[in-house]
């Protein structure tokens, strides 16, 4: 993406930038769009500031769900490509790494919104390029160590895109409380 977007173009990207696909792909792709439109869609109009404002008694701010959901989509889009190993062993995290985690939900000194937005941006291509090129949704791979997963368990490709559509669909909601506490606008109504 240009450096020379402004941040409204950056919120409107959707569908119609991906890459061809038919069938289960285009629909995935098609409710991924949907879910990512809306969250990008809470930032329109925000200052940096804005974006890194605290609204409700939640740690979140907008520009850090931006950057929690596209670290996200980014991790397990390399996982589908590179197995566990791109994710790391949760169980041996550090203090550091917590730390580390913790600064994706929130807007860094030198970071802006529409920095922020382009790098979800680019996410977001490369994991719709992915989709529709993909050879097979039903391939597995074993998930990572983490307290949270069951031991052994393995997760397809497939099952993988739906967990970062549930993700995004999540976090945008979120976001749209957020919004809605900053400054009453709302995605819908």
């Amino acid at each position: 993406m240009s450096g020379t977007m402004t941040v409204n173009e950056l919120t409107t990207r959707d569908a119609a930038d991906a890459p061809a696909a038919t069938g289960e792909r285009a629909d995935l792709l098609a409710m991924l769009a949907k879910h990512r439109h809306f969250l990008r869609f809470t930032t329109r109009d925000l200052t940096d500031e804005q974006a890194g404002r605290r609204t409700t008694a939640s740690e979140l701010c907008l520009g850090g769900l931006i950057k929690h959901v596209a670290a996200v989509e980014r991790t397990w889009v390399d996982f589908i490509l590179d197995g566990p190993s791109a994710m790391g062993d949760f169980t041996t995290m550090t203090e550091a790494d917590w730390t580390r985690w913790a600064d994706e939900f929130r807007l860094l000194p030198g970071e802006t919104l529409a920095g922020v937005l382009a790098g979800y941006a680019e996410v977001a291509r490369r994991t719709d390029e992915l989709v529709a090129t993909l050879p097979d949704l039903d391939a597995t791979r074993p998930l990572p160590k983490a307290p949270w997963f069951e031991a052994d368990a393995r997760w397809s490709a497939r099952r993988v895109l739906m967990h970062i559509l549930s993700e995004t669909a999540q976090h945008a909601g979120h976001a749209d409380i957020i919004r809605e506490s900053l400054d009453g606008a709302k995605s819908m109504g």
